[in-house]
């Protein structure tokens, strides 16, 4: 006899809020902790904005590599801000409950800025390609008008990309003894581990989105490179092939800082289920925090024009 609609309805549980892990293991000490990660994100958050501040400010700095910087910068303030609240809470009040609802919504927010910043550093990519490759088209194959539609492709790709998965995590049915989370934050691979369901389709579209964005974008930067290579070697000038490789350097460190961390995370979720619970989590915030921390770093000592206009920055906030 089928059960009734009731019985159904009963035996369907998701929790009211999950219980969130700051570093495992190192609970004793998460006052300590909090002071690095307090640290890292008042730089993150302070470089970055100093980034978007300077090009703005700075006529010169209007050309698209600069416009693509500041996209890059807008999605580490993002990315920043998806973790702050739920990290500090966790370290400094110990505050570990997070409703399931807002879960879903940090999920949404912190996976759709990893798409922008992923969609951004290939976006970069394609400008060095242009830049080096044919740079008397430079600057009417990249127009303002073509640089903002880069921009809303970039945002609309990540949005629907990640829109179905708080969808496909409410229908789950949840165990109510598993509600704690790895994190101080809400993955999507986390949460969807306490579910008491088949999880293949929530699987299959992670897997989906991993290699429709960052999988592909890897591959893509990786391709632009390889061809920016063989228009640098054509150059007759061995000073015109490290001047034009020089251009490129900043991009390059910037795509090693998040793409390493980005497979390190993937492989230890998929392959690493056997290490402990405190190499998931440092992982996971080398991914999420690094990347924020080092991108102004980078770019304000490997360019001369973002340094002079950050420090300019600096100066006028000083004497007003």
């Amino acid at each position: 006899m089928p059960p009734s609609q009731s019985q159904t309805n009963s035996s369907f549980f998701q929790p009211p809020a999950f219980l969130m892990i700051g570093i495992p293991g190192l609970e004793a000490f998460h006052s300590w902790i909090s002071i690095p990660f307090s640290s890292m994100y008042t730089v993150a958050l302070t470089g970055n904005c100093l980034i978007l501040l300077a090009i703005r400010r700075t006529p010169s700095l209007h050309q698209p590599m600069y416009y693509f910087l500041s996209m890059l910068a807008l999605s580490d303030v993002g990315l920043t801000m998806s973790t702050l609240p739920t990290t500090l809470a966790v370290l400094w009040f110990d505050q570990r409950l997070i409703g399931f609802n807002a879960c879903l919504v940090q999920m949404f927010f912190l996976h759709s800025f990893s798409v922008v910043e992923s969609s951004v550093l290939l976006a970069m990519a394609f400008d060095r390609f242009v830049a080096i490759s044919n740079p008397l088209r430079y600057a009417t194959v990249l127009t303002n008008s073509v640089i903002i539609r880069i921009g809303l492709a970039i945002v609309a790709r990540a949005t629907i990309s990640l829109f179905p998965g708080p969808f496909l995590l409410k229908r789950l049915n949840f165990c109510p003894n598993k509600i704690v989370l790895s994190h101080s934050f809400c993955f999507h691979a986390d949460v969807m581990k306490c579910a008491c369901a088949d999880i293949t389709v929530n699987i299959l579209y992670g897997l989906y989105v991993v290699l429709s964005t960052v999988g592909v974008d890897s591959l893509l930067i990786v391709l632009s490179y390889t061809l920016i290579l063989h228009t640098v070697m054509g150059l007759a000038s061995p000073k015109e092939r490290v001047r034009a490789l020089n251009t490129c350097v900043s991009h390059i460190l910037a795509v090693l800082v998040f793409y390493i961390p980005v497979i390190g995370v993937s492989m230890i979720h998929r392959f690493g289920r056997h290490l402990p619970h405190i190499v998931h989590a440092l992982v996971a915030y080398v991914y999420l925090v690094v990347p924020p921390v080092l991108n102004p770093v980078i770019y304000s000592v490997k360019s001369k024009p973002i340094r002079e206009a950050m420090l300019r920055v600096l100066r006028d906030k000083r004497q007003s």
